[in-house]
């Protein structure tokens, strides 16, 4: 019993550490991807097909640009349409009492320009923005994700599909970029906002969302869904790993 006792814990002892140098190596791999995938000129060039809207009466172009690159007229667009579809809903949620959350133009306006940040822009023939999105590549954790900060749409513009298509295009890059997920944190009392991503795009409720209880409600949710091709591949690969100690 004893010998089989000591084979049993050396077992357990390298199957942890060989659990530890796959995460290890699941987190390496994660950067080298966010690294690759920020290191692109253009993300829609991956998607040619997906670079125009053209149904409901809209004839737009799309188009992918970082936060630096992005001229000062777009820029001040894009936050003028941001404030104007949310600041209300966040005033509504919060109602001033938490500061951290609350609307802060200043932090809202750095976080649009951040270096990190990249834009998917739905323009009119003539250039006029209508809609655009800000995403990031980055690592939530130890999970490589596409992160859809923001989707706003121009009122003229909306109903007509084009908010889903662009968060389409965005799934899409997600799985170009062979990332695990595309994330977003959406308001639980936007109903709008919450029927798009949990009914029409079949958004999940991710495994980091808060939860709420007694002593803490939250207002927002973070949603998500998975690459299924990824995820395919990663059980796989770690049922190899679980018979070589089994």
């Amino acid at each position: 019993m004893g010998r089989n006792d000591d084979k049993d814990s050396v077992q357990k002892r390298l199957q942890k550490k060989a659990e530890k140098k796959a995460m290890d190596r699941k987190i390496e791999i994660g950067y080298a991807n966010v690294k690759l995938a920020n290191s692109q000129e253009d993300p829609l060039s991956q998607l040619p097909s997906l670079n125009v809207y053209n149904k409901n009466g809209l004839d737009l172009k799309l188009e992918t640009t970082r936060a630096p690159e992005l001229d000062d007229k777009t820029l001040e667009w894009a936050f003028k349409l941001l404030e104007t579809n949310m600041k209300p809903l966040y005033e509504k949620c919060y109602q001033g009492k938490d500061p951290d959350l609350n609307w802060n133009e200043e932090r809202k306006r750095e976080e649009l320009k951040d270096d990190r940040a990249w834009y998917l822009i739905a323009r009119q023939q003539d250039g006029t923005p209508v809609a655009f999105s800000h995403f990031r590549y980055d690592m939530d954790y130890d999970d490589d994700v596409v992160y859809c900060y923001e989707i706003q749409v121009s009122k003229g513009v909306r109903r007509k599909g084009l908010g889903k298509f662009m968060l389409k295009v965005l799934e899409l890059l997600m799985i170009k970029a062979n990332f695990i997920k595309i994330m977003a944190t959406i308001f639980k009392n936007d109903k709008p906002e919450y029927t798009f991503f949990k009914t029409a795009l079949k958004f999940d409720t991710d495994e980091t969302s808060p939860v709420d209880d007694v002593f803490e409600t939250f207002q927002y949710e973070i949603v998500s869904r998975f690459n299924l091709k990824k995820v395919r591949e990663m059980e796989e690969e770690e049922d190899k790993e679980n018979a070589a100690y089994n």
